[in-house]
């Protein structure tokens, strides 16, 4: 390749100013960095969305190959060649971690796919049989936070900054070298996406060619989906020990062998003061208090030992105990209806797994999938009742839920105006009786003072 007019920059940095490797198939390029789009087909005739979709995956391959180069020879080779060492190897380790290897996959992956000769079918190919291939990226996406937290480290000194920005000026780049670390990271859950425009125009929805491209998509979701858990539950544990390190007064066993992580949240509890932030991990409840940046242990839980008790009037509140203390119960309150379906259904899920008995699957699944079916009740005359009473309920559904709230239906207010004509009637007939009787046991008839409104009791003979 021919170096570029006015000189300084490397011979094979040219074509490397396009930064866009994740442009979506929607729109279509005419040229994309310097390689105009071949037609799909016969010369002369215009190429199909197939074709442009077959087309659009090779550039962007061919485009995130180059930044990648870029990033290798334009970056760490020169950290590597430099005279007096500009970075601390602990350094480079952590912030350009295993791209080399994600580079020479990417190359690799290029000429399969350049080789393909605008065959879908044959593109849909090159990544079925390299799926195994594509577990690197897991590596590269859990060293991306620290790959962050060194580059920030290496802008606060003067002399890192100044040798990042000249290489950047070199390569002529536009963006920084942070923009073009987090590629990696956006390319590898964009090759399903990309597959799955290929089997939404395919001309023939059946027959082999079609399985085959349905096989890419299941192959690269997978790999999508197991680099996102990995890269979930590496967070988690990673935040897990924090909670180790900042936890005071406690004296069981370390946290992770209570499993992962699943819940963290602050709740206010009824009958305390301050609030209290609660961690819910695979088998065991903690309970602490924040107390600055630490957090004071209160008490704990084991999933297989932990009741829940939904509260009917409160749609926030729930309460949590032992089985085997059921009155020392810790009432929480969430801040909202859905945080405290996903906490309640995530300890059902818990409770089930951690019991003792066995549970039979499909007794698993039904109880979980009552939440589904079966949201949580608004308290008696809340808001959210009244206001979605007044705006989906009609007139004559009136009766359709009594005992919510005090004003009842029209069957309801017509027995209570009975039941008080009845009590009316029941006081004025022992009026009667006890002024009949008062009138009998008095010496003198028409002389006796006794009120009958004064006692419950007819007076003694």
């Amino acid at each position: 390749m021919e170096e570029p007019a006015g000189g300084g920059a490397e011979p094979w940095a040219e074509g490397l100013r396009n930064s866009n490797n994740n442009a979506s198939p929607g729109g279509w390029p005419a040229a994309r960095g310097g390689h105009p789009l071949a037609p799909f087909g016969s010369p002369g005739t215009e190429p199909s969305y197939l074709g442009r979709v077959v087309l659009e995956i090779v550039e962007s391959e061919r485009t995130y190959a180059r930044d990648l180069r870029s990033i290798v020879e334009g970056y760490l080779g020169k950290i590597i060649d430099a005279e007096e060492p500009v970075l601390r190897p602990e350094q480079v380790s952590a912030l350009f971690g295993n791209i080399e290897d994600i580079y020479e996959l990417s190359s690799t992956l290029l000429q399969n796919l350049e080789s393909c000769a605008s065959d879908p079918v044959a593109v849909a190919v090159c990544f079925v049989t390299r799926s195994q291939e594509f577990a690197i990226y897991t590596q590269y996406c859990n060293n991306y936070p620290s790959s962050v937290a060194a580059l920030a480290e290496c802008m606060r000194s003067k002399a890192q900054a100044r040798f990042l920005r000249e290489c950047q000026e070199r390569l002529r780049h536009a963006l920084p070298l942070g923009a073009y670390l987090l590629k990696p990271v956006q390319r590898i859950l964009k090759y399903h996406l990309l597959l799955q425009e290929i089997a939404k125009h395919f001309e023939h929805k059946s027959g082999e060619d079609y399985e085959v491209v349905l096989e890419a998509i299941d192959t690269m979701t997978c790999v999508a989906w197991y680099i996102n858990d990995m890269k979930r539950k590496h967070e988690h544990a990673i935040r897990q020990q924090e909670i180790q390190s900042l936890l005071l007064g406690w004296k069981g066993p370390d946290l992770t062998s209570y499993g992962e992580l699943v819940l963290e949240g602050t709740f206010r509890v009824q009958r305390v003061r301050h609030e209290r932030a609660v961690f819910l991990f695979d088998k065991t409840l903690l309970i602490t208090k924040r107390r600055g940046d630490h957090y004071v242990y209160k008490s704990h839980i084991p999933c297989s030992s932990l009741m829940l008790i939904e509260s009917t009037r409160d749609s926030l509140c729930f309460s949590l105990a032992h089985y085997k203390h059921g009155k020392q119960q810790h009432s929480l309150q969430a801040k909202s209806v859905e945080e405290k379906r996903v906490w309640t259904h995530h300890i059902k899920r818990l409770i089930l797994e951690n019991h003792h008995a066995i549970v039979p699957q499909k007794a698993k699944e039904a109880i979980l999938e009552m939440d589904l079916f079966y949201p949580p009740r608004l308290p008696r005359c809340s808001p959210e009742r009244l206001k979605k009473s007044w705006s989906c309920q009609p007139v004559g559904d009136a009766a359709a839920e009594p005992r919510q709230c005090r004003r009842q239906s029209e069957p309801g207010r017509r027995l209570r105006e009975w039941w008080r004509r009845k009590r009316r009637r029941r006081r004025k007939r022992r009026r009667r009786l006890w002024a009949r009787t008062a009138r009998g046991s008095c010496p003198g008839a028409g002389t006796c003072r006794r009120n009958p409104r004064r006692s419950r009791y007819p007076p003694r003979p």
